[in-house]
């Protein structure tokens, strides 16, 4: 990136003109009374009439659209900044109470009087995702599965019936097009700078979240409907996402010296970078995240267009074009099917944990929750924040031109460190290896379990007093032909006791443990660990059911408080214990296994792998009669035994006929 031409703007041309010239060429004053009357109510005629359309019936003209609205947005913004704090808030509390949100918008007018373009558009980003969610829950008040998007919320016959097609045509004009000034996107996705927004888009914004209030109170006093809330998401397991260490004051500070210096960091983005580190000192860590995630965009589309030789998509595309966003950043291949450079550039560490944080779909998918409103912003946790400040730093200093802070860059270590070795959390396959070593421990509470002394019992049972013989030596068998003993360091004659010792769990930690390549996977290995996922998640049911049922049980026994059927019923589930242990630790080793080989999966052909996914379906249908044998209400241990010795005949059939193959 050393030889490109510094940019000055990422916004293309036409978006430029749009944002920061059209809303500036019609010149003269407007009365504010003609906007906002003397009892505070919005004038929607007035702005509304403002709203150009084209000839030919096909929508809005927004270029025309935004320079007639030019002049009423300098009148709102001079008013707004006449007016007393105390006198804001008496006017138009109320009428942001629909928001869920009142003081995120009571505090705008103090942003709007600090003339600081940075914590301007800040505070646009954060009230753009809230208006979407507001928006959202009326939507839902007469619709259902509200839109994901916001262009097509705005776009909505639900929306344009509760507040007016033209109102809904003004909103378009300022946050629903590619084609309009598209507030929310160009500073959500890291496009605007902190002095190419104009502060009075922001002021107009105030006073039509003001004006949608009031069109909101009449129509719900007219049909006696009330809006309800949604719940906002919240972030679960936070201990799962932390892996860096507390970023301290030190590394603050020298990562302000970073931002001055990195290649990473375009100039005139540098504020926002800036404001960031303050917001995480000050504890605003949504403000942190939000101008975190906005650059980490903008930067990564820097090393996308440099890396794979097309500057041309720094800029915002036209409406013809998509966005060069993080899908693309991200992405395997471009657009003309050619590799993607960026993840050789980055390497794989640094792709997981973009992955994990933004894509995949049981991760914290942070930027997504933010951008639509989702995340009560005083909430937001300080340990997101640290993460994605420490992934941060660690790129800022990769993409120095020159290392200058040699003295002072020991104190990224620990950082650099955790960045190179991080493995994905919330990649399908590793959130398979967690749900194999949940379910390894949950099985190892087994041995656990207090039973009462069975010898004189037992007797009278038979044969069913030691079901499942047979399994050891076909168990064994099974991993001989898997050729475990080489991976776990083992004899062959050990096989056979290897599955009921503590040195199985022992290597299903290794196993579980081990790093797994996960990017672009192939389909058909997706689909493996889908079907392997529900198969772990039975297993565990069973394990759960065995414990429970065991447990109480027991304390129904030394309470003698088991009727006859109930205790014939105990006796088999405390002499089925040790083989049904056994055959969902061997199913829980296949599984290792599996995963260990997962990616071979792809040079299959099309006939093995359909053979291969009728085998896991297999395991898949075993583990589920399982769980409902061995639930409270069934137990059925005789048929859990028989299903047992189905499922290892089938499994050794099919390596071995694997194995010939």
């Amino acid at each position: 990136m050393s030889g490109s031409i510094p940019l000055t703007t990422c916004l293309s041309p036409t978006v430029y003109n749009m944002v920061c010239q059209l809303g500036f060429e019609v010149q003269g004053s407007v009365d504010i009374l003609n906007i906002l009357d003397r009892d505070n109510q919005v004038c929607w005629g007035t702005i509304c009439g403002k709203v150009s359309h084209l000839s030919t019936d096909q929508g809005l003209n927004y270029a025309e659209s935004v320079r007639q609205l030019g002049p009423l947005c300098d009148a709102v913004h001079t008013y707004l900044m006449s007016l007393p704090n105390e006198k804001y808030i008496e006017a138009f509390q109320d009428h942001f109470q629909w928001t869920n949100n009142c003081e995120l918008f009571l505090n705008a007018l103090a942003v709007l009087k600090s003339l600081d373009g940075t914590k301007i558009s800040l505070h646009l980003m954060k009230m753009t995702a809230c208006l979407e969610f507001s928006l959202g829950d009326v939507y839902l008040t007469i619709g259902k599965n509200c839109p994901f998007l916001l262009r097509d919320l705005l776009a909505s016959e639900e929306l344009e019936k509760i507040f007016n097609k033209p109102v809904m045509d003004l909103l378009r004009v300022f946050l629903g097009s590619p084609e309009s000034l598209n507030l929310r996107n160009i500073l959500w996705h890291g496009f605007a700078s902190p002095q190419e927004i104009p502060p009075k888009y922001c002021s107009m914004l105030v006073l039509l979240t003001v004006g949608l209030g009031q069109l909101l109170q009449t129509r719900l006093s007219n049909t006696g409907s009330t809006v309800v809330h949604r719940l906002h998401f919240v972030f679960r397991n936070l201990h799962e996402m932390q892996t860096f260490p507390d970023v301290d004051e030190e590394v603050l500070s020298l990562a302000e010296k970073l931002i001055q210096k990195s290649q990473f960091v375009l100039p005139h983005m540098a504020a926002f970078w800036i404001e960031a580190i303050t917001a995480f000192r000050q504890g605003r860590y949504a403000d942190c995240a939000i101008l975190l995630l906005s650059q980490l965009e903008t930067s990564l589309r820097l090393i996308f267009t440099s890396v794979n030789e097309c500057p041309d998509r720094m800029l915002t595309a036209e409406s013809t074009n998509l966005y060069t966003t993080f899908d693309e950043i991200l992405s395997k291949h471009l657009n003309n099917a050619s590799d993607n450079k960026v993840p050789d550039t980055l390497g794989e560490p640094a792709m997981e944990f973009i992955w994990d944080f933004l894509n995949h779909q049981e991760g914290p998918r942070v930027r997504d929750h933010l951008s639509h409103g989702e995340i009560q912003l005083s909430d937001f946790p300080k340990q997101i924040a640290n993460e994605l400040l420490g992934f941060s730093v660690v790129l800022l200093y990769k993409l120095l031109e020159k290392d200058s802070f040699d003295k002072e860059i020991k104190v990224l270590y620990p950082l650099i460190d955790t960045a190179g070795s991080y493995h994905s959390r919330f990649h399908p396959i590793a959130l398979l290896q967690k749900q194999v070593l949940q379910c390894s421990e949950s099985l190892q509470k087994w041995q656990l379990l207090p039973f009462p002394s069975l010898d004189h019992e037992t007797k009278g049972l038979g044969d069913k007093g030691n079901p499942g013989k047979s399994f050891s030596s076909e168990m064994a068998q099974i991993l001989s032909l898997l050729q475990l003993h080489k991976k776990i360091c083992i004899s062959t004659k050990d096989l056979d006791s290897w599955l009921q010792t503590d040195r199985w769990f022992v290597s299903m930690k290794e196993m579980c443990n081990k790093r797994i390549s996960n990017l672009y996977c192939h389909r058909w290995v997706l689909e493996t660990v889908s079907i392997l996922r529900k198969v772990s998640t039975q297993c565990l049911l069973v394990s759960c059911n065995i414990l429970s049922t065991s447990k109480l049980r027991y304390e129904q026994w030394l309470n003698k408080t088991l009727r006859s059927r109930q205790r014939q019923n105990y006796l088999r589930l405390m002499c089925s214990m040790k083989s049904l242990s056994s055959v969902v630790r061997l199913i829980l080793t296949l599984i290792a296994v599996i995963l260990h080989n997962i990616h071979s999966i792809s040079e299959k052909t099309n006939l093995e792998y359909q053979k291969y996914l009728k085998y896991l379906k297999f395991l898949l249908q075993y583990s589920e009669n399982m769980s409902t044998c061995t639930s409270v209400e069934k137990n059925r241990w005789d048929e859990a035994i028989q299903l047992s010795s189905q499922i290892i005949l089938n499994i050794r059939m099919f390596i071995e006929k694997f194995k010939s193959e």
